[in-house]
């Protein structure tokens, strides 16, 4: 998981552009210090999401829309669940939806 999120985050940030080869699971093993069977989980884990397809023999590589299919992925499992939770805190501390608003506002304004 942690190899595709990697990989997720690197074609998201522009360092693998459409159609261009990422790294082999023997490349990430090495990277990573894990078993390269391990890293081969990951790259066939983007594979069966269609962010990443095989060319046999010459290895893997990104798909054309990948940018589109990873965000929209991380909008409607990552974030849904990350904002489920941060609604359901602030009901337990009985911060009011206003004042929730005004706490993402001045986060978002910290990150610019």
């Amino acid at each position: 998981m942690q190899i595709a999120d990697w990989i997720e985050s690197e074609i998201l940030n522009g360092h693998f552009e459409s159609d261009e080869k990422v790294y082999s699971q023997y490349q990430l093993a090495e990277m990573y210090t894990i078993n390269p069977a391990t890293a081969a989980k990951g790259l066939n884990l983007l594979v069966e999401e269609n962010i990443l397809y095989k060319k046999r023999g010459l290895g893997m590589f990104v798909v054309g829309d990948a940018k589109e299919i990873i965000t929209n992925k991380r909008k409607n499992q990552t974030l849904k669940r990350l904002v489920q939770e941060l609604v359901l805190e602030a009901n337990r501390l009985q911060i009011s939806e206003l004042e929730l608003i005004e706490m993402i506002k001045v986060a978002n304004n910290q990150e610019v």
